[in-house]
């Protein structure tokens, strides 16, 4: 599927949700200022094109605060200053994009053209290294299994269980 008909795909199936109009030019340069990386190039067209915010399985976040809340944080920039810092386990350039509920997250990496996905489940704190953990799909087949109605729901599998400090 090309880039074109991915974003005519995701326009269709949220025709029927009540979501903000595209974000501006402005506000993408914000955030990736903030991250430090360019966005990926499918996820700032989406932006830019269908909505900012609310497109998405778990809805992703807005880049600015309108009046639509997709998360428990108001827009991009409070999910990143939820994860992001000196002592976060989170890499520079990962972005919290959606919130799966239950404290798990969707997270996108800046750092890559495709927009490689992460999931983020705090279920494995006790080991931080499970913490977060690439999901080995890009925001376009992420999409796609969204679109086909086969995103997987509640933790993914093959994590391993965290054992308790004995």
């Amino acid at each position: 599927m090309t880039q074109d008909a991915l974003i005519e795909a995701v326009r269709a199936k949220v025709s029927d949700r009540d979501l903000p109009g595209p974000a501006s030019p402005q506000d993408v340069a914000a955030v990736e200022q903030v991250v430090g990386h360019p966005m990926p190039p499918l996820l700032k067209r989406l932006y830019l094109e269908v909505a900012n915010g609310g497109f998405g399985h778990w809805e992703v976040v807005s880049l600015t605060e309108t009046d639509h809340w997709f998360s428990d944080c108001a827009d991009i920039h409070e999910a990143c200053d939820a994860f992001l810092g000196p002592d976060s386990p989170v890499p520079a350039g990962l972005v919290p994009l959606m919130d799966r509920g239950c404290g798990m997250w969707a997270f996108i990496d800046f750092r890559t053209p495709g927009g490689w996905m992460w999931d983020w489940d705090p279920q494995f704190q006790c080991c931080p290294q499970h913490t977060l953990l690439p999901l080995g799909q890009s925001l376009e087949q992420w999409l796609g299994d969204w679109l086909h109605d086969t995103v997987h729901e509640g933790p993914y599998p093959g994590r391993a269980e965290c054992e308790e400090p004995g």
